[in-house]
């Protein structure tokens, strides 16, 4: 057991302060995007977590029930019940490289997008978050009439359970954004 007490403010590390199983995964994930975010970094203090995260990650992403865009969707208003300011705006700028206009990804948050579609996963996604777990069962019924089925909601719920780690990090380390920040909503 770690008996080390948390710093505060919560220093990101560098690769030289990680195992070498961390730094070479966090390695990977510089070369794969080109930065190593900050959220990447300091889930590196922990291999398993960032293998698991990475992982998990990698595998919805080969999924074949939603989209790119709607993966973005997801993660952004997941983020926004959180309330975490780091992901809204790592997950606005990915959404915005996907297509989505900035307008969209406000009206993504507020559950309140356009698309019929797009707006009944985000409304579901919204839901599940908000309500620890358990979903409306009218916004499940839309889900299933939308034409989304068992292996889409067990997707669903593996992306809003992936991101609420990734704001869970967040909410409990404070470390510095390095994404242009997110617009408040009104």
């Amino acid at each position: 057991m770690d008996t080390q007490q948390l710093a505060a403010p919560f220093a990101v590390p560098t690769l030289q302060q990680v195992s070498s199983d961390a730094k070479t995964l966090l390695e990977q994930v510089q070369k794969r995007i080109g930065m190593l975010p900050n959220l990447y970094a300091t889930i590196g203090y922990s291999a398993g977590a960032l293998k698991g995260m990475l992982d998990f990650e990698n595998a919805l992403a080969h999924g074949s029930h939603f989209t790119a865009k709607e993966r973005e969707a997801i993660n952004l208003v997941v983020s926004q019940v959180n309330d975490c300011a780091y992901c809204l705006a790592a997950h606005t700028a990915l959404a915005k490289a996907k297509g989505f206009t900035e307008d969209e990804t406000l009206a993504i948050r507020k559950a309140a997008i356009a698309d019929p579609k797009l707006n009944t996963i985000v409304r579901l996604a919204q839901s599940v978050a908000a309500n620890k777990g358990k979903a409306d069962p009218q916004l499940l019924d839309a889900f299933e009439k939308a034409g989304f089925h068992e292996g889409a909601l067990m997707e669903l719920l593996g992306w809003i359970s992936l991101r609420t780690f990734t704001n869970y990090v967040y909410a409990n380390t404070g470390i510095p954004i390095d994404f242009p920040e997110a617009p408040a909503l009104h």
